[in-house]
């Protein structure tokens, strides 16, 4: 378990690494941009989100634990989301494909992180997303040749893996203070939250999750596999279930 003060000094010095060399040319098929297109638009606008309702929760949160260096934590968490949809962006731009500015699922997790003041759902909410992100970005790097989109999913790759690691170490503080009984029916909310969530992404995305080599039942046996992975972690016992 990290202090929030480690998790400034990894964000600040990873904004430091430089792993997409964009010196290279987008070299992609007419095909594989018809396969990854719309998913790869969703993600980048998925990625360019402001962070002021997180930021929100967390500096409530934060001065409920006196732990103020968690805000500049979580601010250079969202700084580095931003990265990656700055990222695609300009790889959405290199190839002459338009960024677009409203889709349904981004409008949809939108409005709910509107009304969310809450930490723990918060939390919960980013892992699960991250969580799918995994698989989304290893599957757009599976379905290109193109070697700078490759580099791109790379470099996000590398960052999603400690942004979960950061959120579940956040998540296992929050529910450690929670009561015996309330761990209880945590568990299972956590649970099912995190099918209909995984669901949900699947069908939005399926094209490409598809053209990464993944069937709906692949798909859901890695998510079994990270929420499995997620719920030990944060209460330190192998009886997590999935549905």
């Amino acid at each position: 378990m990290e202090t929030s003060n480690y998790w400034i000094g990894h964000f600040k010095a990873n904004a430091q690494e430089k792993r997409v060399n964009w010196n290279l040319n987008p070299i992609i098929t007419k095909k594989e941009v018809e396969t990854i297109l719309p998913g790869l638009q969703a993600w980048q606008l998925g990625e360019t989100s402001d962070g002021k309702h997180l930021v929100a929760a967390a500096t409530k949160y934060a001065g409920k634990i006196g732990d103020k260096a968690y805000i500049d934590a979580v601010k250079l968490f969202i700084k580095e989301e931003q990265k990656h949809g700055n990222n695609l962006g300009h790889y959405l731009d290199a190839i002459n494909k338009p960024r677009i500015k409203k889709n349904w699922g981004d409008t949809l997790f939108r409005r709910i992180r509107y009304f969310n003041t809450n930490m723990e759902l918060w939390t919960i909410a980013v892992i699960i997303v991250e969580s799918t992100a995994q698989i989304f970005y290893q599957s757009l790097k599976d379905a290109t040749e193109c070697p700078l989109l490759r580099e791109i999913c790379t470099d996000i790759l590398i960052d999603e893996a400690y942004h979960i690691t950061f959120q579940t170490e956040r998540l296992a503080i929050i529910f450690e203070s929670k009561s015996g009984p309330s761990k209880v029916w945590r568990t299972t909310a956590y649970k099912y939250f995190f099918y209909a969530t995984s669901c949900l992404v699947w069908f939005a995305h399926k094209k490409v999750f598809k053209a990464g080599g993944n069937t709906f039942e692949s798909y859901s046996k890695k998510m079994e596999y990270k929420y499995i992975k997620t719920l030990k972690r944060i209460t330190d016992t192998g009886l997590a279930l999935w549905i």
